[in-house]
């Protein structure tokens, strides 16, 4: 395992792992689990703490696995102004150049899948793409620029009245409060932002690798209006334009019965993932 780190478009630093040995596969993903309350709430919610050391385990044998943690990253340093899809593009080349790999395989899940498609679209490097939890063509953009603005209205007003402790219930995201900071959801707002116009179904002929989508048959998440009163679909776009994603070039799997969280989940993923990655090795 090899550890190293490299600037990122706003300047701040990030680190990544690099594990085993073959064809590179860059995986946006924390390698290193989750602990104490972090992890219990992650697991409350049907996540995994340690998704990202199940993922690298799941795929190192057979493939130079580069794991950074993007999300995490952006995370604890926010771009609120600079979080774009062609900034983030260059910073995962950045890593990518970084642990040299000059031609890689991408496998990134929900917003991070997003971005896949629009690192494949900035860049001849790509290998193979896997987007998983979004779809190719008829992405709930517009949705998800709500549920974002909606959030970073919400973090605003916390800043000047600060909401009585709740009883959080997982799965429930009437019951959630804004925890996160000002920054923190401007930066997806500036995302989404960006995204507004963006025709996914126009730019699938500048898409050439192999690729593959994944996502789970009941992958469909309601918003109450403190959320922006909004369904992000991700599962519908993917079922009822099956066949046409095919006959524009990608390969789709649906897991039966599995939402948003179980859908990300390496038990569910790595049956699919792993031997399409092979095939295309």
């Amino acid at each position: 395992m090899m550890m190293a780190s490299v600037a990122l478009h706003d300047g701040s630093m990030i680190e990544f792992e690099v594990h085993g040995d073959g064809p590179v596969v860059l995986l946006p993903v924390d390698p290193s689990p989750a602990q104490g309350a972090k992890a219990e709430a992650m697991r409350a919610w049907g996540a995994d703490p340690a998704l990202g050391q199940s993922l690298i385990s799941g795929l190192s044998d057979r493939f130079r696995v580069v794991a950074v943690d993007y999300e995490g990253h952006v995370m604890a340093h926010p771009k609120p102004d600079t979080l774009t899809p062609g900034n983030a593009a260059r910073d995962l080349l950045a890593v990518a150049d970084a642990a040299g790999a000059g031609r890689f395989a991408y496998y990134g899940y929900s917003w991070l899948g997003l971005l896949g498609q629009q690192l494949a679209l900035r860049t001849d490097r790509l290998s193979a793409l896997v987007m998983g939890g979004y779809p190719p063509v008829g992405g709930p953009y517009a949705a998800m620029l709500a549920v974002t603005t909606a959030s970073h209205a919400a973090s605003l007003a916390a800043v000047e009245n600060p909401p009585a402790p709740t009883e959080t219930v997982p799965g429930d995201w009437s019951t959630v409060s804004v925890t996160t900071t000002v920054d923190q959801t401007r930066q997806f707002v500036t995302l989404y932002e960006a995204l507004r116009d963006f025709d996914d179904r126009a730019a699938q002929p500048s898409l050439t690798c192999p690729r593959l989508c994944i996502v789970g048959s009941a992958d469909t998440i309601e918003y109450g209006e403190q959320w922006g009163g909004v369904t992000v679909d991700i599962a519908g776009p993917v079922q009822r334009g099956r066949a046409a994603l095919e006959t524009l070039g990608w390969d789709v799997a649906v897991l039966d019965g599995l939402d948003h969280m179980q859908a990300m989940q390496a038990a569910a993923v790595l049956p699919v993932l792993r031997p399409w990655l092979e095939s295309h090795r």
